[in-house]
């Protein structure tokens, strides 16, 4: 590990590893004192794969441990082929199981999960059943496709101990809302734990955006506003607005500004 660019340029390494996992952050432009520089991660190209026997190695938590938890996939790809995202490119257009949860857990505290999709999976209930029987508190970070929810899978949802359960509702249609309705009386949360991820700044209009926000409000989950090329908007563009508007939980939930235009007149 290079701690500071001067270290990097007075020793002298035998290989230097560098990774990012998006192509908009910047790289690192100081000298290395090394003739074989390996680049990976998605930041550099979805073709950078690690070897089998390394990708499936059990983590070496040791090197964090300030962190208490475990984290990996129990599964790779996903049929959506969405045009705003990478999965498929990189890892293919099916849910396959990749690993069993021992792979990478042990008697951790937590759990944090990177998978997909993995609702696209044809083991998913196994999986589940696998997350239900640690009995530790599971953070699923990617949105769940709930346009692939059962009552089976939202049973078992609701015997995980998860921190939240995060769903996605990237694209202008609505049999996303529909299965979000559906499904939300099966599931015991509060608004607070039902969070679903709003894309912007994609394909959609302002006004598309705001009645995804309201019509998730309507049905209690809470909306989580993902910008798309964000790092490309001016400050104080309107979707940076309305993200503060809707990620702020205590304006959104502060009954202060119920519609964006009450948010752009108060605050």
């Amino acid at each position: 590990m290079i701690d500071t660019p001067m270290e990097a340029i007075i020793n002298k390494y035998d290989k230097v590893y560098k990774s990012k996992v998006f192509t908009f952050t910047q790289d690192e432009f100081f000298n290395i004192n090394s003739k074989n520089i390996s680049l990976g991660g998605t930041g550099y190209g979805v073709g950078n794969k690690l070897p089998e026997e390394i990708e499936n190695i059990y983590p070496d938590y040791n090197l964090y441990k300030e962190y208490d938890y475990a984290v990996g996939f129990l599964t790779r790809g996903c049929p959506r082929n969405c045009d705003f995202c990478i999965v498929g490119q990189k890892e293919g257009l099916v849910s396959n199981k990749v690993a069993n949860l021992s792979d990478f857990w042990t008697d951790q505290k937590e759990i944090k999960l990177l998978d997909p999709n993995l609702l696209a999976c044809k083991n998913k209930y196994e999986l589940l059943q696998q997350l239900i029987d640690s009995d530790v508190k599971v953070d699923i970070t990617q949105g769940f496709d709930i346009r692939l929810m059962t009552e089976r899978s939202a049973k078992m949802l609701n015997e995980i101990n998860l921190k939240v359960i995060h769903f996605a509702w990237d694209n202008y249609e609505f049999k996303t809302y529909d299965k979000l309705k559906k499904f939300r009386p099966m599931l015991e949360y509060g608004k607070r734990k039902l969070i679903v991820y709003v894309l912007v700044n994609f394909n959609t209009t302002i006004k598309q955006d705001l009645e995804r926000i309201y019509k998730l409000r309507e049905l209690e989950y809470s909306p989580y506003i993902m910008i798309y090329d964000k790092q490309k908007l001016p400050q104080g563009h309107l979707y940076k607005k309305m993200q503060r508007w809707v990620n702020n939980r205590f304006i959104w939930y502060s009954g202060n500004a119920e519609t964006f235009e009450d948010y752009l007149n108060k605050y």
